[in-house]
């Protein structure tokens, strides 16, 4: 499969990758733009943006772009991040030019109606409180503001009610004023797709935009700390942080081969000792993420009130013995989880698409495959042992615990324990 790029005189960049033998394909607009870009005051404004763009056009009702696609059996979506907007559409091959054009039109001229956004407002209110609601979906957005505290890299992508509450339409132009610019935007498309074809119309769409480079986002400082938010629930539910390296570290690779050994499926350490030893949990589970400047190690696991203590200090436990003993045997099924996970999921043009935006957004080219995978294969026993011992060592943690929480020890506890 050969993976094509071309970039507009304007800095628009268009990637695309053919798949022999499909008849559709996925394409979308990734603007590397996302809620670490936001002001204070500006929190939530970025995925706002992301819900009005379906809500019309000055060609296109909102109706009308729903239909455009699904009349052709298509669908169409968008999601907000803390580092990328995307927007994307999957059709058949013969309606890739139409998926495009409703793309362009609806990032490049959405009417930003007063009523629509109204509308819309209600339903991220809707939204917010959903997470709220869902403890092992709120938690971690606490872990992120714990980590990094005061600081776009901490706020919620959603945004706190009382700011979308005040969001109007001037709010959402000077966003995109300030950040949709060209070259911050990436056409990736995957499938049945004709590079040349996609290139030609993506210049009659975007060739003439133009904007300045916006501002780049404030550098991330990781700091650390605890919250902890009591509620009468039947679980504790409890999220722990640890620096990881950001995407471009070459010890990137090493914290996720550790995190997945250490609680990345039912072999790994956290998942056998802790549930099928102890049978202290439902779930748990450890897993390494990465940005442009700054990663996290996150822990989560859901127990009961009374457990929490023994969890929590089991964990910490395990955090240190996998530091210091975790087997070749180990590393090695971690590696070929992580291996397997990533081409297991390219098996579909969307992942595809968007694997291609995000390494592009990351490293301005994209790797191939076998590239990919030689660099998990490259990572050895004793680098994943280094990293973990690093993370024993972080005195920087941070913690976050919602539910009955009155019996589960406090950060200060859980770094003795990994001291001790």
């Amino acid at each position: 499969m050969l993976t094509r790029l071309t970039t507009l005189p304007n800095g628009l960049r268009i990637v695309t990758e053919a798949m022999p033998g499909l008849l559709s394909a996925s394409v979308g607009l990734w603007i590397t733009t996302g809620g670490r870009h936001e002001r204070p005051e500006q929190n939530g404004i970025a995925h706002f943006l992301e819900h009005m763009a379906f809500k019309g056009t000055k060609r296109r009702s909102a109706l009308r772009i729903a239909e455009e696609i699904e009349d052709v059996g298509g669908y169409i979506n968008a999601y907000t991040s803390r580092e990328m907007t995307a927007f994307y559409a999957r059709v058949l091959e013969p309606d890739v030019p139409m998926a495009l054009d409703v793309l362009a039109d609806i990032v490049l001229n959405p009417l930003f109606d007063a009523r629509e956004i109204e509308v819309e407002r209600n339903v991220i209110l809707q939204e917010i409180g959903q997470a709220v609601d869902t403890p092992d979906d709120i938690i971690f957005d606490w872990l992120q503001e714990a980590a990094y505290p005061g600081q776009a890299m901490g706020r919620t992508i959603l945004g706190p009610a009382e700011r979308v509450s005040s969001f109007d339409r001037a709010d959402l132009e000077g966003f995109v004023a300030e950040h949709y610019g060209p070259e911050r935007m990436i056409l990736a498309a995957a499938g049945a797709v004709d590079h040349d074809a996609l290139v030609k119309l993506a210049e009659d769409l975007f060739g003439t935009l133009t904007h300045p480079p916006g501002p780049d986002p404030e550098a991330a400082r990781w700091q650390g700390g605890e919250r902890r938010e009591v509620k009468e629930l039947e679980q504790v539910h409890f999220a722990m942080g640890f620096r990881a390296p950001a995407y471009r570290d070459r010890d990137m690779h090493a914290a996720q081969v550790y995190a997945t050994a250490l609680g990345g499926g039912m072999s790994s350490r956290l998942f056998q000792k802790i549930r099928e030893e102890r049978g202290l949990c439902y779930s748990i589970y450890s897993q390494a993420g990465s940005y442009d400047d700054t990663g996290m190690l996150t822990i989560y696991a859901g127990t009961s009130a009374e457990e929490i203590d023994d969890l929590a200090t089991l964990t910490m436990d395990e955090l240190k013995r996998a530091a210091e003993d975790l087997s070749e045997a180990e590393v090695a099924r971690a590696k070929a989880q992580l291996k397997a996970g990533l081409l297991m999921g390219l098996e579909s043009p969307s992942a595809r698409a968007e694997r291609m935006a995000r390494y592009l957004a990351i490293w301005g080219r994209v790797p191939g495959l076998r590239e990919a995978t030689a660099e998990i294969d490259y990572v050895s026993v004793a680098a994943v042992r280094a990293y973990g011992a690093g993370v024993v060592a972080d005195t920087d943690a941070a913690l976050a615990l919602y539910g009955p929480v009155e019996a589960a020890p406090d950060l200060a506890a859980l770094k003795a324990r990994l001291a001790g």
